[in-house]
């Protein structure tokens, strides 16, 4: 399999990276997945055989479970991967359970790495913004588990734009360790992530690690127009349709996934999957199989390439509104 430098780092993943998000199955990720030890040692095999060397979880996943999981599916064969997870969610009951304040990421880094039955991660990352802790304890928390040698690098996750330039900003005047990578909702449905976030990733050099590539399922291709909704997937259940958009546009999409997959002898998950790695600044799209026959269909999506030409027709499908002042600088830069 290709792999692709970390952001600005001289670190390579794959250009899959396989999410453990359906490991576990407890509280609220019950509805994302169940899978247990047993298969997840299979399904991590089977990546890894694959050449998959890059692996995402975070503390919240089915309350630690998922961590666990994936730490024992790994074994011995840990220290040829890039391992990594999160910080944010609430993990107790208590007032410091939860956030980004320097209490909060030392005990959950120590016991991330309880879980995952390791020395070190290699990608620790914020999961969200937290308004109500200083940006500069929060860094600087960062910074020292990287100067201790149980982190490597740093990412952030689900950043406005303002947030993660002020991070960058703060990090590089205070000299402090910088976000290497931005882990972001990214998929055909899903593009808000490409008016100000790709630009500025772009421009400050962070790789993009796209999130729900597939969009919940929707991109697989078992969601078509004018047929029964496939009974158990989370899509199906009106009161767990985790993400909004147009149907009916997002049919339309489907439609030309499946004429372009069917050029390639490919599905159109592949081709959901093998747009987004098309895209400039992406580096490793996440995927969360719960099954081998999905790991193998998406295993297979890094053996071709979408044509530019078949890239701008997705492109012109799928294309987000155009916001102020987004419409307001085309115009300006169009006059010059």
């Amino acid at each position: 399999m290709n792999t692709r430098f970390l952001g600005n780092t001289g670190a390579r993943v794959s250009e899959l990276c396989f999410g453990a998000m359906t490991f576990g199955g407890r509280g609220y990720w019950k509805n994302v997945g169940q899978v247990q030890q047993t298969e997840a040692d299979g399904l991590v095999g089977m990546a890894l055989d694959a050449g998959i060397n890059f692996f995402d979880t975070a503390n919240v996943y089915s309350e630690g479970w998922s961590e666990e999981i994936l730490g024992k599916a790994l074994g011995t064969r840990r220290a040829g991967v890039v391992l990594a997870t999160k910080v944010r969610g609430r993990m107790g009951p208590g007032p410091n359970d939860v956030g980004l304040s320097r209490t909060h990421i030392l005990e959950s880094c120590e016991a991330s790495l309880r879980r995952l039955g390791t020395d070190w991660i290699d990608l620790y990352q914020v999961h969200s913004f937290d308004p109500h802790a200083p940006l500069e304890e929060t860094l600087r928390a960062l910074d020292d588990l990287v100067r201790a040698g149980k982190v490597r690098y740093i990412g952030a996750s689900n950043y406005t734009g303002w947030q993660l330039m002020k991070a960058l900003a703060l990090s590089d005047a205070q000299h402090l360790e910088r976000f290497a990578t931005l882990q972001a909702l990214y998929s055909l449905i899903a593009r808000d992530l490409e008016l100000e976030l790709v630009p500025l990733s772009l421009d400050q050099k962070l790789g993009i690690l796209p999130w729900s590539p597939l969009g919940a399922g929707f991109l697989t291709g078992k969601y078509r127009r004018g047929h029964p909704r496939p009974q158990g997937a989370r899509r199906s259940d009106a009161e767990h349709q985790f993400l909004r958009f147009d149907e009916e546009k997002g049919y339309d999409i489907v439609d030309e996934l499946e004429r372009i997959a069917g050029a390639h002898e490919a599905t159109i998950a592949q081709a959901a999957l093998n747009y987004l790695l098309r895209k400039p600044g992406v580096v490793s799209v996440i995927i969360g199989a719960r099954s081998p026959a999905q790991l193998a269909d998406n295993l297979k999506t890094t053996t071709w390439e979408m044509t530019v030409e078949e890239v701008a027709r997705l492109d012109a499908l799928s294309a987000p509104p155009r916001v102020y002042p987004y419409w307001m600088l085309e115009r300006t830069v169009q006059d010059r």
